[in-house]
């Protein structure tokens, strides 16, 4: 099995999907598909605390899957460039890691 740099290795998709292993992070990976979004905005979306979404939103920096833009005071996240296929009329919900795609759907309301 040959890989080539554009492509992750298997340590690097393990790593991708620890890191998708949990269901708040999932919750927020779905929501970031529309858009960079910061840690209240997300909070509110999901419906939980800031310190926990920004828990997980720390996990998933590490694991590489989202990107910080700082905008004056505020920190917004978005999912890393590549993750998504070009975003042309139709809405794509994979998520592309490289090794596989992962099919996130839309988000669901609570």
């Amino acid at each position: 099995m040959t890989s080539t740099s554009s492509e992750p290795n298997e340590s690097q998709c393990a790593v991708y999907l620890k890191a998708l292993g949990d269901p708040l992070r999932l919750q927020i990976v779905r929501a970031l598909q529309s858009g960079p979004l910061s840690v209240s905005d997300l909070a509110i979306l999901v419906e939980q605390e800031i310190g926990t979404v920004s828990h997980h939103l720390r996990v998933l920096f590490h694991a590489d899957l989202v990107q910080t833009e700082r905008e004056g005071k505020f920190i917004y996240y978005s999912l890393k460039e590549g993750m998504l296929p070009s975003r042309g009329k139709a809405k794509q919900s994979a998520l592309n890691l490289g090794c596989c795609k992962l099919d996130m759907g839309p988000m669901n309301p609570s």
